[in-house]
């Protein structure tokens, strides 16, 4: 393993300089939801200061695309504290951002350019900051032994209709990673839109059962009121009430705007998935740096709560967002994480030449060598 730590006591006035400098860095999380939020306290919007916010998605894709690797140390012992109370501020700027856009569209008077053009840009802004910030967000806190944050991650998925991924990531994907019993990695080979259309059913089955069989629920019927025990079917429960709300509150407009953001950030979430995995076939039983794609952007680093070393963040899932280190024996990406789900979705042959060359490079996935 070629891991990159550092162990430096924050008592130390230089091991504090650099911890400061290193939160610094990653209040960068702040600007895709505060961009959402901004969008949806001015609103209703004319049709060009609503598209006048597309720029702000362009220049964040630019700013991923340009950024500089990141392959700084973690600082070891530093205060763990700064970095959780970024997550919760986050994670509660996503939820206002969800009911302020539902609230904004429930507004409109008629159907006009102006109304369709904010429909449109807010899918897009706070759909964005819900898949790549609201969604990693709940990722990281889902991971935490703390029951009070793991209920606030519940919360994050279940304002984008998708709490059940809650119980698919920890205790399916994270398990069956790799393998062929995992429908939350790509195949070698399998295009975005087909991997989409199985994995997005399939991971909701995959939570079911989960949940099934860890509350010995096997045959009881779908009425019995043990069932409620199932934290999937509280998931939906939860969503279902919260769809309601939206709409006796603000109307069915802002319903529709709910599901529109809610869909456009499932896709940035999958796609995320699809290119997190894909081709790699674990071959251990231990997962290693080497199941998992990485990326040195970065801007992804700071902006995405180190969602970039996924490598290590499989291997080692326990350690914080801050903790998480740079293994070079992972497979990389040419690009940070909005440049690749941007590829994903819309030039996916070329994607898959460019991963392809680096497996073959690395002589990983299809392109393994057979052990002697």
């Amino acid at each position: 393993m070629t891991a990159q730590s550092a162990a430096l006591p924050v008592s130390d006035p230089l091991a504090f300089t650099a911890v400061a400098r290193r939160f610094t860095r990653y209040l960068l999380t702040l600007t895709m939801p505060v961009t959402a939020l901004a969008f949806s306290l001015t609103g209703p919007h004319r049709w060009y200061w609503a598209a006048a916010f597309w720029l702000i998605l362009w220049l964040h894709k630019r700013l991923d695309a340009r950024a500089k690797p990141g392959r700084d140390t973690p600082v070891e012992g530093e205060p763990t504290w700064l970095y959780t109370g970024l997550l919760n501020v986050l994670a509660l700027i996503h939820l206002a951002n969800v009911v302020l856009v539902c609230r904004m569209i429930g507004m409109a008077q008629a159907w006009t350019v102006d109304f369709a053009t904010d429909v449109i840009m807010a899918t897009m802004v706070v759909g964005t900051a819900s898949g790549l910030s609201g969604i990693v967000v709940a990722h990281e806190l889902m991971h935490r032994p703390s029951k009070g944050l793991q209920l606030l991650s519940r919360f994050v998925m279940g304002s984008v209709l998708y709490e059940h991924f809650c119980t698919e990531h920890i205790r399916g994907h994270h398990v069956r990673v790799g393998t062929a019993q995992d429908p939350a990695t790509a195949r070698f080979g399998e295009a975005f839109y087909p991997f989409f259309r199985r994995t997005v059913p399939a991971q909701f089955r995959s939570a079911w059962e989960i949940e099934i069989k860890r509350n010995a629920l096997e045959g009881v019927p779908a009425w019995h009121p043990a069932q409620l025990r199932n934290r999937v079917l509280q998931g939906l429960i939860g969503e279902a009430c919260f769809c309601a709300a939206v709409t006796v509150v603000f109307g069915p407009l802002a319903l529709l705007m709910l599901l529109l953001q809610a869909f456009w950030a499932i896709c940035l979430l999958e796609s995320v998935n699809y290119f997190e995995h894909w081709g790699l076939t674990r071959t251990s039983r231990k997962v290693q740096p080497i199941d998992s794609w990485d990326t040195e952007s970065s801007f992804t680093l700071y902006g995405m709560v180190g969602l970039s070393r996924h490598a290590d963040h499989h291997a080692y899932a326990s350690r914080p967002y801050q903790q998480l280190r740079h293994f070079d024996e992972s497979p990389k990406y040419p690009g940070g994480y909005i440049t690749m789900a941007s590829m994903v979705m819309a030039r996916n042959r070329k994607f898959q030449r460019l991963a392809t060359a680096e497996l073959r490079a690395r002589k990983l996935g299809p392109f393994a060598e057979a052990p002697t």
